[in-house]
């Protein structure tokens, strides 16, 4: 059975920080790609932050140089450091493979941000 269990969220003034943690099973955790996908008020889901099985990592363009993905594959984790934080980045965040399993998406944390 599939479960993703976020944690780290919280509010923080613009140019803050925080360090988001997924907690992942029966996922193939150490074969598939892992993504940090967030949803912002009145907007879709959108994947920001991607890390494949051999460490190769990718951003959208809108958090590159701020966000940084990373994955440990003993505590089957992934990471999302955040830095320089701003206010668009205000959204509930979540953890899935890449591409995602739709029916396994869990309760995600919720990430404000305030100016």
């Amino acid at each position: 059975q599939v479960q993703l269990v976020e944690s780290g969220g919280g509010l923080v003034q613009a140019g803050g920080s925080l360090r988001l943690s997924c907690a992942a099973s029966g996922i193939g955790f150490s074969i598939n790609a892992m993504g940090w996908y967030r949803r912002a008020p009145g907007k879709q889901r959108e994947l920001v932050a991607r890390i494949n099985g051999s460490g190769s990592r990718s951003y959208a363009d809108s958090v590159r140089g701020r966000l940084t993905i990373s994955r440990d594959f003993a505590k089957n984790t992934v990471y999302l450091q955040m830095n320089s934080l701003r206010p668009e980045d205000t959204a509930v965040y979540y953890c899935n493979r890449d591409p995602p399993l739709p029916t396994s998406w869990g309760p995600g944390t919720q990430v404000t941000v305030s100016s």
